[in-house]
């Protein structure tokens, strides 16, 4: 089968890559400014070109001809929690991501970000990307997806966005949902909750009979290692979680109380393998966690991504 190759940008802890991976993608760089992120990255990916820096700075043109183009650009500018400034805030990289498909032309374009971004404010912000991709050669495309849709324990809405090369276009589609339920979070993390003999770890498994509410790592200038504002932390609560912070260990055997989650169970909340290690301290680490893109995610649309260059490779062969 032919390598497919990609590139990508705001890589985090490689929550996308590791999904782009598991489609099939073969990673030629990962762009990523976040010293801990990276150190996460080459921690479990010794081979991967990390390129540690600000993406504004970073030259794409000798990646010129890659396959996929991926990312998940900061969701700051458009987030509800934020006073989603769109094009007027400084964090904005939707610009850069353009230069970046301008300078690598690659057959395909994924990016990620929250729900907001497809709030009405931002109609014109949207019609602005379609129209410079249009004129680069592509077929833009928004969708939402929720993280449960493809096994993930939480709702995580998130809006994927991805650019097709004309010649292709007619092989993409989106990937459809899973036709099965993802674990409930007492079902998701029973064996973790119980690692140190927890006695109330039966009980606490059955109040715990849902998803989990959507993850929230926080940013550089707000938040700590807890899990979310007031409403959230009322959710985790019904689910018999103290969202105020999080622990290192599980709770011990006589534990009696709501129990705080570890940065393990929440990597597991997020989709991410349990061999999947991140560096940092707490907060650095949840951080990381918390603003990832489910792997299960990626992965699924990455696939469908993979399907359409397979069929449009298959077709120059012949």
């Amino acid at each position: 089968m032919p390598q497919f190759t990609s590139l990508e940008i705001c890589s985090g802890a490689g929550g996308q890559a590791l999904g782009l991976e598991q489609a099939g993608f073969d990673h030629l760089g990962l762009v990523e400014i976040e010293p801990p992120a990276c150190a996460t990255l080459r921690q479990n990916r010794p081979e991967w070109n990390v390129i540690e820096g600000d993406l504004r700075t970073f030259d794409g043109r000798p990646f010129k001809g890659i396959d996929l183009l991926a990312g998940g650009v900061p969701c700051p500018p458009f987030s509800k929690a934020g006073k989603q400034l769109g094009d007027r805030d400084e964090r904005d990289l939707f610009p850069d991501a353009i230069r970046l498909v301008d300078e690598c032309r690659p057959q395909a374009v994924m990016l990620e970000n929250v729900r907001g971004l497809l709030d009405a404010v931002f109609e014109d912000y949207r019609n602005k990307v379609e129209k410079q991709l249009k004129k680069l050669g592509y077929v833009p495309g928004w969708r939402l997806f929720n993280a449960s849709d493809f096994g993930v324990s939480q709702l995580r809405p998130r809006v994927i966005f991805v650019g097709i090369r004309k010649d292709a276009v007619g092989k993409f589609t989106w990937p459809e949902p899973l036709q099965t339920e993802p674990l409930t979070v007492g079902e998701l993390l029973y064996d973790l909750m119980k690692d140190k003999g927890w006695l109330g770890v039966d009980s606490w498994r059955k109040q715990a009979k849902m998803i989990a509410p959507t993850l929230v790592g926080g940013s550089k200038k707000h938040g700590g290692p807890d899990l979310g504002p007031t409403r959230a932390k009322r959710a985790w609560a019904g689910l018999g979680v103290d969202g105020m912070g999080l622990w290192d260990e599980a709770p011990p055997r006589d534990f009696v109380g709501m129990p705080r989650l570890t940065p393990r169970m929440t990597a597991r909340i997020q989709g991410f393998p349990d061999a999947w290690q991140f560096v940092g301290k707490k907060t650095a680490v949840y951080r990381q966690i918390g603003n990832a893109f489910p792997p299960p995610v990626a992965k699924a649309v990455a696939g469908q991504i993979l399907i359409a260059l397979s069929a449009k490779r298959i077709f120059k062969v012949a």
